[in-house]
């Protein structure tokens, strides 16, 4: 996701200093016109607004323990990866604390949207910060939302997230009804695309269910797992009864078993048929 909004950063004009911790990640983007930082202290420095496009929590803790706080100052700080709200907020303070100013905005979409500025952009903050932050939100996403403070954009994403899961999960488990019985498969989708009950994630997953294709991910099966199971804790601990989404969970877990962590999230489908 990261090298894919910095290519459409670079197409759209802007000056872009890149850090990963893989340097050899950052060779793409050094090639179309951008700097390579060689530390997460000099891509803060070198930067007025960082983006930071980790997969989790530790991981964003982790590049941060390699910044002195002291550079926090001035600068403002966009989290855009699935956390928890909590973790957004911890996030925050560590950022406030030294005089920096903070924004979690957690995005919907995949690589085609990251590379053409079609991203949907939930944002958390003050409404300063993200005043300030909007211009460049609008070059990643045609209209950002402001859901409200820190905490909430991360929460609504997380919301989105679980119903990438139920979507896909319950539609994998309906398709291999269909197949087990030898229906036609364009007729059942028919009928679906005439019903209420239609998402468009079921025309564009369909294929690679019955081909089981789930090679090339643009969402990763293990990145669907970790956001699913950051939703159960959430859930929990607000009370919530997330006995559904918890066999969903299984489903994951059972399709990361099969080898398929780093393939299409589709690949629940495999979870599904193969019932070993």
């Amino acid at each position: 996701m990261g090298q894919a909004l910095g290519k459409h950063l670079l197409a759209e004009n802007h000056t872009l200093t890149v850090f990963n911790r893989s340097a050899e990640k950052t060779l793409i983007l050094e090639q179309q016109g951008a700097s390579a930082a060689s530390s997460a202290q000099q891509a803060i420095t070198d930067s007025d607004f960082c983006l930071l496009l980790l997969s989790d929590a530790t991981a964003i803790n982790a590049v941060l323990d390699n910044i002195d706080p002291a550079s926090f100052k001035g600068k403002m700080i966009i989290q855009m990866g699935t956390i928890a709200p909590n973790e957004s907020r911890a996030i925050a303070k560590r950022i406030t604390d030294n005089q920096g100013a903070y924004l979690e905005c957690p995005v919907l979409g995949s690589l085609p949207e990251a590379r053409s500025g079609r991203l949907i952009l939930m944002a958390g903050g003050s409404d300063e910060n993200y005043q300030t932050a909007l211009p460049l939100l609008k070059i990643m996403g045609k209209s950002p939302q402001h859901i409200g403070e820190i905490g909430q954009g991360s929460t609504v994403k997380l919301a989105m997230n679980q119903l990438i899961a139920g979507l896909t999960s319950s539609f994998a488990l309906s398709l291999a009804l269909i197949e087990k019985e030898h229906i036609n498969t364009e007729q059942f989708m028919k009928i679906v695309r005439d019903s209420a009950l239609y998402a468009p994630t079921f025309d564009k997953k369909i294929d690679r269910m019955l081909q089981c294709d789930f090679s090339k991910p643009n969402f990763p099966t293990k990145h669907l797992a970790k956001d699913t199971q950051l939703f159960l804790s959430v859930a929990k601990q607000l009370g919530l009864e997330t006995c559904a989404l918890e066999g969903i969970n299984q489903l994951l877990n059972k399709t990361l078993e099969q080898g398929l962590e780093n393939t299409d999230y589709s690949a629940i489908y495999s979870g599904v048929i193969n019932n070993n």
